[in-house]
């Protein structure tokens, strides 16, 4: 029986036995595409394995290692983290200049630089995240203009909170974890606000369904919008969009964390660190040294 989180969900859930999909960075072995040689770094979906055998696609394309400080830049700034902040923020948020953007998981490698890009965008940032050594991060590493501890905080303690550092409302939320990080949020909203849905990680282990926001009326109330989105529906921008990320890194104005571990044997206790808030930054699995 599927569990109610792989019913209706954008991808097929994982075979017992099968391989686990993900996003890699390899070296070419060898080719039978066109523009793809022997030697090329590639980045793309394919398997958690040695070697993977990857289709050309629009996620597919060489890496120019020129001018960054790492090859896995690839996989998180200018990878899928960094496409999905854009994506997310600025084509579904359409943030302006003087708004409040909030954002949830805003120390993980999705939110920082979500706030980072409406900085960018001349707003004002507040990040919903956990513990007080993230906060630091947010306003010291990050830029962010308020920091909300969630740790420990009942719902209402932290929709209180959530209110407190966002005095003039919320214009644009950012949701990465779902459950009372969006109901404190939906609880802060302006007129038209708009509410981007990225991932509910806070709910992907549940047994069962989690009781939805007791606010869900405020979307009504406020006439706001709350959508949800995916990276492979802006496929076709994907180049416009490396090139702009690009180009604010090379200004200096994206900082980014990447945590990496080290075997393929080591992938399980890798993984759980995604769901224990471990990890600092964008969590890699390295694979082969000379990747």
């Amino acid at each position: 029986m599927r569990r109610w989180m792989d019913a209706d969900s954008y991808g097929e859930p994982i075979a017992i036995g099968g391989l686990l999909p993900c996003t890699l960075i390899g070296r070419v072995v060898d080719s039978r595409c066109d523009g793809y040689d022997a030697g090329d770094f590639v980045t793309g979906r394919g398997t958690l394995s040695d070697f993977a055998l990857l289709e050309v696609d629009g996620y597919t394309r060489r890496i120019d290692r020129s001018g960054l400080p790492s090859l896995t830049c690839h996989l998180s700034v200018l990878g899928t983290s960094g496409l999905t902040a854009y994506n997310g923020l600025v084509k579904v948020g359409r943030p302006k200049a003087g708004e409040t953007v909030l954002v949830s998981a805003a120390s993980g490698s999705v939110g920082s630089l979500v706030g980072q890009i409406a900085k960018i965008q001349g707003c004002r940032v507040v990040g919903i995240t956990g513990g007080a050594s993230k906060c630091s991060r947010l306003l010291e590493s990050y830029g962010f203009d308020a920091a909300v501890d969630r740790l420990g905080k009942a719902a209402d303690a932290l929709a209180h909170d959530v209110r407190s550092a966002c005095p003039h409302g919320v214009d644009v939320y950012f949701d990465n974890v779902g459950g009372p990080s969006l109901e404190a949020a939906l609880g802060a909203i302006n007129p038209h606000a708009r509410i981007i849905l990225c991932g509910m990680i806070g709910e992907y282990n549940s047994a069962s369904p989690q009781p939805g926001p007791r606010n869900l009326w405020q979307l009504v109330a406020k006439t706001a919008t709350a959508t949800g989105f995916l990276n492979r529906e802006y496929l076709a921008d994907a180049k416009d969009t490396l090139r702009q990320l690009r180009s604010w890194i090379d200004e200096g104005r994206l900082k980014w964390s990447e945590h990496i571990e080290e075997g393929l044997e080591n992938f399980h206790s890798a993984f759980m660190r995604l769901f224990g808030g471990t990890h600092d930054g964008k969590l890699i699995l390295r694979i082969a040294k000379d990747t």
